[in-house]
């Protein structure tokens, strides 16, 4: 390979992230960063906000790997409370295996001069002793200085409490979960607590419920009332998604019975006697998405003026309330949005878009805002750049399917070779929210293509529930129904198609290899390979996960082995290259080690790549070099280019 290769995959791979797990407090934004060159080690900081070049302040000053490993996949790792007119802060280290809490107030002038915004009223403090478990950080904390939160220890949830005047203590169980439970909020006086639970053999986003309690002076669980009503779930399964406290008495969350994730507004005036105060019900928008990971916000601010998000096919609104009712609804130019923060009319975000990288953004609403924040806000695109086309075909049943084009930006081809991506999840969705790898291959005269097949996100219910029961079928067959369609309309070579997939992905791609397929080669990192393996092996979280997908392991074992690639592995006698790290806990690199010497054996120019200190989504940069360069030299063999 050319040194001006290596230079275009090193120019092509994104900058290190910043301003992570956002939340704005007051004047005051926080967030997580790195601390020093490795990712051992990082810390909270804050400046104020809309002041971009203000110096940060780092408020964590020991060494903390701030990090939750909540059910598996995690989320946001900490958790800022305006509590008593100062700062409470509260994050879970995974050095300690423990909460720990800290107080700060707002600093003087001559602080702030010396870029120090915030003062320690109390030096850090680790409220728990080490746990072998997991935090979530949806902390609330009481008047009475006790702190809320839930954990799961050896594979059961717990609501717990812990003093905030104490230092290392056991946690104190006050509620032991049947299951699963997650997404902890209080009304402003803590009185009234609120969290979502599911159970098998569902994941949260095809049912679970939602309860609500009233806490007594001393801190214990009074009452105790899972949400019913007849309109909502009383007779079908439904998901709420982020029970949010607007006031004292009122909660907004959504929920799917309409098809779509839909607004939902409740009164808690009386725990024996809640009721809807509001239902927005709105097709073709999604106030809501699949809770892989805890700490997602759709919604942020207060009864006065309360901020939400909406998906809406490839693009994002924003709306805002007042006083539950609709005030204002904003467009955007953003694909993807995320670290959603509202105080007052101040609001936060990470906003990202086809032709620009993920940016914050600080919007004061007290001021005249466009209803197009386009007009409102600069971004600096990227030059160079091929932007996705929506693009729906016919996919399995002849159902409408999305997909996102990217055409080549150079030609080199007569008919330019396809890469088609399948997601990962298999409950995701793409964006077309800019992406490198997407990007260099444009650039090297491919064309792109990335299949929302049926079972995606951001399309309704039914769209994410015609993946039950046919994983393995129902994707393959629409990456495949793409490609014959984009070689009808004559726009790329029919004798180099290739298929990328990453995780679950990867068990897409595989079997999409299968079967007389149109694909040329594939390439895939850390694959799904043996769903009977997945089905033993797989952590918690996703445990039951697969009976939707497949079935009941015990009725449909059959399926389980003929959909599993490493059971078909002899039939591919297309090349394929593979990418596994050896820390991965969610599919063992010993899966893919199981098929080498076969694919290898049945297979010319097939590889297996195997990184010591990669896990489940690479994250060294120098690793993801090395997966570009060895993809750029697979495809010229697979590809005679």
């Amino acid at each position: 390979m050319s040194n001006d290769d290596k230079l275009k995959i090193s120019q092509k791979l994104p900058n290190k992230k910043a301003f992570n797990e956002l939340t704005l407090i007051r004047d005051t934004i926080f967030w997580v960063g790195v601390v020093g060159e490795g990712q051992n080690h990082n810390a909270i900081f804050a400046r104020p906000f809309n002041e971009k070049d203000a110096f940060p302040q780092k408020l964590t000053e020991k060494e903390y790997k701030i990090k939750s490993n909540f059910h598996g996949f995690g989320g946001k790792s900490y958790k800022c409370i305006s509590f008593k007119n100062n700062f409470y802060l509260i994050w879970i280290d995974q050095l300690s295996k423990a909460v720990w809490f800290q107080i700060f107030k707002k600093a003087g002038i001559k602080d702030r001069i010396q870029n120090k915004y915030l003062e320690s009223v109390q030096e850090p403090r680790q409220l728990s002793k080490s746990i072998e478990g997991n935090f979530d950080s949806s902390f609330v904390i009481s008047e009475n200085f006790f702190l809320y939160g839930i954990c799961e220890i050896n594979n059961i949830d717990y609501l717990f409490s812990l003093n905030l005047e104490k230092t290392k203590q056991d946690i104190y169980r006050i509620r032991k979960f049947k299951n699963f439970a997650g997404d902890l909020s209080s009304n402003t006086s803590a009185s009234l607590l609120s969290w979502i639970e599911w159970d098998s053999p569902y994941m949260p986003w095809e049912k679970n419920d939602l309860f609500f309690a009233q806490m007594d002076c001393n801190g214990e669980l009074r009452k105790i009332k899972k949400f019913s009503n007849k309109l909502i779930n009383a007779k079908k399964n439904v998901s709420f998604f982020q029970p949010y406290w607007i006031s004292e008495k009122l909660l907004v969350c959504s929920e799917d019975s309409s098809g779509w994730w839909n607004l939902l507004f409740i009164d808690v005036s009386d725990i024996e006697r809640i009721f809807i105060t509001k239902r927005v019900k709105r097709n073709l928008i999604e106030y809501g998405a699949p809770q892989w990971v805890s700490g997602i916000k759709f919604f942020s601010g207060t009864l006065k003026n309360l901020f939400c998000l909406a998906k809406k096919e490839n693009s994002w609104i924003l709306e805002q309330y007042k006083d539950l009712r609709f005030f204002e609804e904003y467009s955007t130019p953003f694909s993807s949005l995320s670290d959603f923060s509202v105080f007052e009319k101040k609001v936060v975000f990470k906003g990202y878009g086809s032709d620009f990288l993920g940016n914050l953004f600080e919007i004061d609403f007290e001021e005249k805002v466009s209803s197009n924040l386009s007009e409102e806000i600069y971004v600096e695109h990227i030059k160079d750049c091929s932007k996705p086309e929506s693009f729906w075909f016919k996919g399995f049943e002849d159902k409408a399917t999305h997909s996102l084009l990217y055409r080549p930006l150079v030609e080199k081809f007569i008919k330019p070779p396809l890469l088609v991506r399948a997601h990962s999840g298999p409950t995701s969705f793409f964006d077309g929210s800019y992406n490198s790898e997407v990007q260099f291959w444009t650039l090297k005269g491919f064309f792109v293509a990335e299949v929302n097949y049926g079972g995606s996100s951001g399309f309704g219910k039914d769209y994410r529930e015609r993946l039950n029961y046919k994983w393995g079928i129902v994707d393959s067959y629409d990456c495949k129904a793409l490609a014959l369609e984009l070689l009808k309309l004559k726009l790329v070579d029919s004798e180099k198609v290739v298929i990328f997939g990453n995780s679950a992905g990867g068990f897409t791609a595989l079997n999409c290899l299968l079967y007389r397929s149109i694909f040329t080669a594939a390439i895939c990192k850390y694959p799904v390979i043996d769903l009977e393996d997945m089905h033993y092996n797989t952590h918690r979280f996703e445990k039951d996960y697969l009976n939707s997908l497949v079935g009941n392991y015990a009725k449909n074992q059959y399926d389980y082995t003929n959909r599993s690639p490493i059971n078909q592995i002899n039939k591919i006698k297309k090349p394929i290259l593979l990418f596994h790290g050896k820390k991965d806990t969610v599919i063992s690199y010993k899966q893919t080690l199981k098929i080498q010497e076969i694919l290898i054996h049945n297979n010319k120019y097939s590889e297996v790549i195997i990184f010591e200190n990669e896990g489940h989504g690479f994250k060294n940069i120098e690793n993801k070099e090395v997966v570009m360069q060895k993809c750029q030299e697979f495809l010229k063999k697979a590809l005679n280019i």
